[in-house]
Formats: structure tokens, C-alpha cells, sequence
């Protein structure tokens, strides 16, 4: 990570989340996938939260150690060997900018495409020899494929809890071979130029609010704490980490499909002076011409739809041409949206 002047560094910083009343929110949704009731609860976390916890989710710990061991020697490689990787256009590495409208956070990234056809051209260029980067290829596609396998097996029982009679009609957009899905790994360095201003009280910013515009989010990281979603009052709770188990949000497409009944999160993650933070998130999307619509079928009689229809193709590039925060839903809603 490259230096910064003390001027600079205090744009990263924001205002700590106050404690939240545990009688408004005990805690966040936890689901055993091994369990009968996990299709209600699933739901039930989507409409209510739009984010939980998932447990007994069947992924081999080799596989999440594995992938992490290969990008801690990525992220740990001198800046000059990182940097041959980008800069991001969008896959590649990235490092402080994200995206192309100004936001900035204190994090390094590696974003890729997950297409059957794409070899991850930033890396070999990134890596110091020839098997190393087979290794990391290797150990993405192996993790991205139990993933892509855990995400679409909660869509589908999703689709069985609303009695849609597609079940795959969720998950069949991730498997689609033009699924428009792409990982990224986020790498958060420790900052103690920083210690002051976290003692006065702020925050190191990391990767600012936002929402997640695909459909499902299935996030894995270790140990160290730093990621907050926004409730529905406005205030930010922090999500106690848990490197064996995965947290998934829903996407804004997601709450499209469902008429709002689902809740597209608004998150974000903080960083701190001593201890690094990586995370490891699948984003599933749909192919680019796919048009998201409500589903007719859980329109109830006298329901409008919320939403104007539109391709994936054109909702990507609004979003990626607004500021992480933006409410980026606001430009395809039919009505002035409660939700």
C-alpha cells in the first residue's frame, strides 16, 4: 500500500456506528443450512434484513484456506510486482480507487471475471513464476465453484419457500454459462498512521457504503472485524467475523425480482491501525442481455410493480457510473419506494 500524507488520510475516515438497542436488532440471522426450517428462516432474513449468516454450509475449510493462503502471497508480493496485475479496467488489481467515480477507501483488491472462457489475464504478469499463478488460478476456480454451487442451492430454496413453481428460477441466471458473476478479494492493511484519530474516536474507512447490484453476495473472511451493515433507522451495526462461516446479501437485483420483498443491504467496511482484514466475496449476476423484472408470479392481484423492467446490461452500467452510496435502484423505481 503506498504512503499517504496525514492530509490525505483523513478523507478516509468517518464517524463510528453507535450501539444499536438489542431489543430493535439481538442479532444478526444465523441459518443451518442442515436444517428443515432453514427454508422459512432464509426468507424470513431476506425480507427482514437482507443479510445473514450461514452455517453447516457443506464448503471444505481446504478450499477457503487454500485461496487464502495464495492471495496473502499476492497481497504480501513488493507494490512493483502488484501493480504489474493493473490497473483494473475493470479485473485486474486495484488499489485505493474504486470504481471511476471518485470513491476511495483504504484497501487493495483483486477483482476477476469467473467466466469458463476468461484466464484471469492480469496474473501472470502479477506472479514470479509460471506455477504459482496455475495455483492461484486453480485454487479460485475450485473455491468459486463450491460457492457458485452454496448460492445457488439457498436461491432455490428460496424459490421453494415462496412456492414459485420454477425453482431454479434464481439460480439458473448464476448457472447461465453468460452469467455475468466475478469474485473479488479485498485486502485491508493495517494503517498506524492512524491510531490518533482512532483514538478521538473515528473510523478508517475501508470500502464505503453501498449497495451490492447483482443478485446474491456470498462473503467469507477471517478473522479480524471491520464489515457493518445499515438497519432500516439509518444506524451501521458491526458483524461479528467468523472465517468458517459465509454472510450473504442480497442484491439489488435480487429485491427487484421480488417486488422489494426481499432488501438490498447497504454496507460497508471499516479498517483499523494494527490488524490487516481480508475478505473473499462471489458476486452472482446475471447474464448481461438478462431483463430483471418483478416476477409476475408474486405480484399478488392488486400489487403494481415497483420497478421499471431493464436489462442486467443496462443496471451495470448505471451503477457503475454513480458513487458507491448513490441509491442506485432510485432511477428504475416506478413509484417513490418505502422500502
Amino acid at each position: 500500500m503506498v504512503a499517504l500524507s496525514k492530509s490525505t488520510i483523513e478523507q478516509f475516515f468517518i464517524k463510528p456506528c453507535k450501539p444499536v438497542n438489542p431489543l430493535t436488532f439481538p442479532q444478526i440471522p444465523l441459518i443451518d443450512l442442515s436444517q428443515p426450517d432453514s427454508k422459512h428462516l432464509l426468507v424470513k432474513a431476506c425480507q427482514d434484513v437482507g443479510f445473514f449468516k450461514v452455517v453447516n454450509h457443506g464448503i471444505p475449510l481446504k478450499f477457503i484456506n487454500e485461496l487464502e493462503s495464495e492471495a496473502t502471497k499476492f497481497f504480501s508480493s513488493p507494490q512493483t510486482v502488484k501493480e504489474k496485475a493493473g490497473p483494473p479496467d475493470p479485473f485486474g488489481y486495484g488499489n485505493k480507487n474504486i470504481g471511476r467515480n471518485g470513491d476511495v477507501g483504504w484497501v487493495e483488491y483483486l477483482l476477476l471475471d469467473v467466466k469458463r472462457d476468461s484466464h484471469y489475464n492480469k496474473l501472470p504478469s502479477s506472479c514470479s513464476q509460471h506455477e504459482e499463478n496455475l495455483n492461484f488460478r486453480c485454487v479460485v476456480d475450485d473455491y468459486v465453484t463450491e460457492v457458485k454451487n452454496m448460492a445457488c442451492k439457498i436461491l432455490e430454496m428460496m424459490a421453494d419457500e415462496l412456492k414459485l413453481e420454477q425453482r431454479n428460477v434464481f439460480s439458473k441466471l448464476l448457472m447461465d454459462e453468460q452469467s455475468d458473476s466475478v469474485f473479488r478479494v479485498n485486502y485491508y492493511p493495517p494503517c498506524p498512521d492512524v491510531q490518533e484519530n482512532e483514538i478521538n474516536g473515528g473510523n478508517l474507512i475501508g470500502f464505503g457504503e453501498h449497495t451490492d447490484p447483482q443478485i446474491i453476495s456470498v462473503l467469507r473472511s477471517d478473522n479480524t472485524s471491520g464489515l457493518e451493515i445499515s438497519l432500516r433507522d439509518g444506524s451501521w451495526v458491526s458483524v461479528p467475523p467468523d472465517s468458517e462461516s459465509f454472510f450473504i446479501n442480497v442484491g439489488d437485483s435480487l429485491q427487484v425480482m421480488t417486488n422489494g420483498r426481499f432488501k438490498s443491504i447497504k454496507h460497508r467496511v471499516v479498517a483499523n491501525s494494527k490488524k490487516s482484514r481480508m475478505s473473499m466475496i462471489y458476486f452472482g449476476g446475471p447474464p448481461l442481455n438478462e431483463k430483471i423484472a418483478p416476477l409476475a408470479s408474486l405480484l399478488e392481484r392488486e400489487e403494481d410493480s415497483l420497478y421499471k423492467e431493464f436489462t442486467w446490461f443496462e443496471y451495470k452500467n448505471s451503477a457503475f457510473n454513480s458513487a458507491l452510496s448513490h441509491n442506485r435502484l432510485g432511477l428504475f423505481e416506478k413509484f417513490s419506494s418505502k422500502i
